[in-house]
């Protein structure tokens, strides 16, 4: 599906967020489905039997139902079932396909997404069919994204990821500012020690390293398309040396400042 046009979605009028009633339960039928459905469980309690195979469900769990599988399921009245489903189909041929099942440990986006789908039938929304299609194809790229996921990679909590991934991005907005890395560490709100160590481990190089390789390419950019001559960038990005800035610059290049303007 990853190659698939978003034109190629065929969308179907079954999709709903609900909150299931306490009696509520899908009974197994004689017919496989039709169609692909994607069902995602926002909270409760439950059980969902695909192909015979059973998936205890909660917050997170996510399916994605291919045409002849055969489902069922049920819930614990005291905790019920919130979930939303969407049927849809894709024409053509069809490769790369989410695998059935998944539970999303950091579902914000993809909780956007659906709900931003199924809100736009709920009124007459202009253009909602194509803008439908396009959020499909968002939420199954979504799928496919955490499905080749590393283990590696979820080592570190989501929370934590997207704090050193900030700080990262605020050291190459910012490549002149002398950093100190306690001050970069309480930005992420963590330890000296915690923050290099998983700097590192999720950025691959170490903080140090970062912010050189990041002041040396800001340093390229300036020579090559800013006008900047050497004193001049070499001032810009908080060298007061201009020999150690040309050391350094070669260093990591392999060519002389003067050399690459």
């Amino acid at each position: 599906m990853l190659h698939a046009a978003p034109e190629s979605f065929e969308l179907k009028t079954a999709l709903a967020k609900i909150v299931c009633e306490p009696g509520w339960k899908w009974q197994k039928r004689e017919k496989p489905l039709a169609n692909y459905d994607l069902f995602y469980v926002w909270s409760g309690e439950g059980e969902v039997f695909l192909n015979d195979k059973p998936y205890a469900v909660g917050k997170g769990s996510c399916f994605l139902f291919r045409p002849g599988d055969h489902t069922s399921a049920t819930h614990n009245p005291q905790k019920p079932l919130v979930l939303t489903y969407i049927h849809f189909d894709v024409s053509g041929p069809v490769t790369e396909i989410p695998k059935p099942y998944r539970v999303l440990e950091d579902p914000f986006e993809f909780e956007h997404l659906l709900s931003r789908y199924v809100r736009l039938f709920l009124v007459e929304t202009y253009a909602a069919e194509e803008e439908a299609r396009l959020i499909l194809k968002q939420l199954v790229i979504q799928l496919l994204r955490h499905d080749r996921e590393e283990p590696v990679e979820r080592k570190a909590s989501n929370q934590l990821t997207e704090s050193i991934h900030e700080v990262a991005n605020y050291i190459r907005q910012h490549p002149g500012v002398p950093h100190r890395v306690d001050d970069l560490a309480a930005r992420a709100g963590l330890s000296s020690r915690y923050f290099s160590i998983k700097f590192k481990e999720l950025i691959g190089v170490s903080v140090q390293t970062y912010m050189i390789r990041t002041r040396i390419e800001r340093a390229q950019y300036l020579l090559v398309h800013a006008g900047m001559n050497v004193t001049e960038v070499a001032d810009a990005l908080g060298y007061r040396d201009i020999f150690f800035f040309s050391r350094q610059f070669k260093q990591y290049t392999g060519k002389s400042p003067s050399e690459i303007r």
